[in-house]
């Protein structure tokens, strides 16, 4: 497996972070990703920065734009935003709470020609903190369908990959001892 580099995702992270500033109306959300860049910004030491910002450069994960002024302004390719979403597909998290009584399912059916992703899609289900039901047949109570999706695209598996919200299981005691729910 290759080696992270965590000035490199941070840096990539910080951008991207950048970029949902621009897209976030809502000041409170706004306070709160700037004051998490702030954060994160004094964190890196500036050497490696720069060293770092040239090597991002070199393996055209971003591109400098001059301003009029003279200073740059340095922008995600489409090859630095992929790897965004891989570092945050890394770090993705379900939230739970407020539990409605209801259960999520995913059920799948991956040809065996496509193993090696359904069995990183079986291990994302469980990192995430799904029980598995069946041997493809995945279930989990709080609301997540934004992240299975992406977790779906992510993998490249729609058409193998079924999601759905079950009202009634008949082992639903069995369900919410696993899940603390009782």
């Amino acid at each position: 497996m290759k080696e992270t580099n965590p000035i490199r995702e941070k840096i990539l992270l910080l951008l991207h972070a950048g970029v949902s500033l621009g897209f976030t109306y809502h000041p409170g959300r706004q306070y709160r990703v700037l004051k998490s860049l702030r954060r994160e910004w004094q964190k890196i030491d500036e050497k490696k920065l720069k060293q770092e910002i040239r090597n991002l450069y070199k393996s055209r994960l971003i591109e400098a734009k001059e301003n009029p002024d003279g200073s740059f302004t340095y922008i995600l390719t489409e090859k630095g935003k992929l790897k965004v979403l891989t570092y945050q597909f890394q770090e993705m998290r379900i939230k739970r709470e407020n539990w409605d009584g209801k259960y999520r399912l995913v059920i799948f059916d991956i040809p065996e020609k496509l193993k090696k992703a359904r069995d990183a899609l079986r291990w994302k289900l469980k990192e995430l903190g799904f029980y598995e039901l069946q041997k493809s047949v995945f279930v989990f109570p709080y609301e997540c369908k934004n992240e299975i999706d992406f977790v779906i695209e992510f993998f490249n598996l729609r058409r193998y990959v079924r999601y759905g919200v079950l009202e009634f299981i008949d082992n639903d005691l069995h369900l919410k001892k696993i899940f603390g729910l009782i």
